[in-house]
């Protein structure tokens, strides 16, 4: 499909159509044109609008950036904290275990003196 200047579809018109339906026709295809022209021109993102986007979103990217290094910080340090208080359970665990062992080989080493001396 060739393309073809509003001129050019006017006098292609008068032709077939009269003069007075031709311009009114070509009138009426150059103002539906420069309407959607406008309409693009609005709604459309110019480079302007582009680059102010692009800067919001390195702005916000860097904020996030930020946001998501303190959460870290903040998680490492929750992370030592608890991972000490679980050291300090396995170590009373530990003791408390020792303690239990003791005493039944205490009381086994009691139970088979007591047996030995009996008979």
């Amino acid at each position: 499909m060739s393309r073809i200047s509003i001129t050019e579809l006017y006098d292609h018109l008068v032709a077939k159509l009269g003069k007075e339906t031709a311009e009114k026709l070509t009138t009426f295809i150059g103002s539906e044109m420069s309407d959607k022209f406008e309409y693009n021109l609005k709604a459309l993102a110019t480079k302007e609008d582009l680059a102010k986007f692009a800067l919001v979103t390195k702005e916000d990217i860097a904020k996030l950036a930020l946001v998501t290094k303190e959460d870290i910080a903040k998680l490492a340090l929750t992370t030592k904290g608890d991972l000490a208080k679980l050291d300090n359970k396995i170590n009373e665990t530990k003791i408390d275990i020792i303690k239990w062992i003791f005493a039944f080989w205490v009381t086994v080493i009691l139970l088979i003196i007591g047996l030995y001396f009996k008979s």
